[in-house]
């Protein structure tokens, strides 16, 4: 497992520098711990840097406790993104751990400003992407066990199924201390306010009491 964690690290590294530079700052300094007090810092992308005399090692240190399963999708996502971990300012990567009750779902999604390095903690993962119009939306997908790595391209549709006899955990790096996620039914059917139903029904060559069944619903949001 440790091989492929490193493996792991090395290809989000590796995306972070190719991919990632192009939308996350390029650091002009060793580090720039981000902090929300203005009187002490300089605003660098959403952040203000700490005073780099002030910072001490705790601020590269991030503990990431297990998530809590017991919702619909059975799955939970723990971001530590900037907004969690303010070390990983203007370094153009974060990660996020995921916990799969059995047969929990991480539902189709999007991460509209990173490719994702996904590996295999524990457990046994059926994940995949569907690729864009232009490669004829094409599914690539595997089933993953232990150690496992899977890459999701750059804002690729993606998910994982939990598909073994017990709990799964996985790792996920990106390539953007900020990448974002859109939820695809949760953003198409619960948006605010709602898609007009001719839209939907129109795009989905569905009946209108489908459409306003769908928007009814209560997406849940595991992230």
């Amino acid at each position: 497992m440790k091989g492929s964690v490193v493996i792991s690290l090395f290809a989000l590294l590796a995306l972070a520098s190719s991919v990632a530079s192009a939308y996350d700052p390029s650091p002009l300094q060793d580090f720039c711990v981000g902090l929300n007090d203005t009187k002490l810092g300089v605003f660098v992308n959403g952040k203000f840097c700490k005073d780099p005399k002030l910072v001490k090692a705790d601020d590269f240190f991030f503990h990431i406790m297990p998530g809590n399963t017991s919702n619909p999708l059975g799955s939970q996502v723990t971001q530590v993104s900037v907004n969690e971990f303010p070390g990983l300012n203007t370094l153009g990567i974060s990660l996020a751990r995921i916990d799969y009750a059995q047969y929990g779902l991480n539902p189709p999604h999007i991460h509209p400003r990173a490719t994702e390095v996904l590996t295999v903690l524990e457990g046994t993962l059926m994940v995949g992407f569907v690729a864009s119009n232009q490669n004829d939306n094409r599914l690539f997908t595997k089933v993953l066990n232990k150690g496992d790595v899977f890459v999701f391209p750059f804002s690729m549709i993606h998910f994982q199924l939990n598909v073994g006899y017990g709990d799964a955990v996985a790792l996920s790096s990106l390539s953007s201390q900020n990448p974002g996620v859109i939820t695809v039914a949760k953003a198409v059917f619960g948006s605010t306010p709602p898609i007009s139903p001719e839209v939907l029904t129109k795009a989905f060559q569905v009946d209108k009491n489908i459409i306003a069944y769908l928007q009814k619903q209560a997406w849940y949001d595991n992230n």
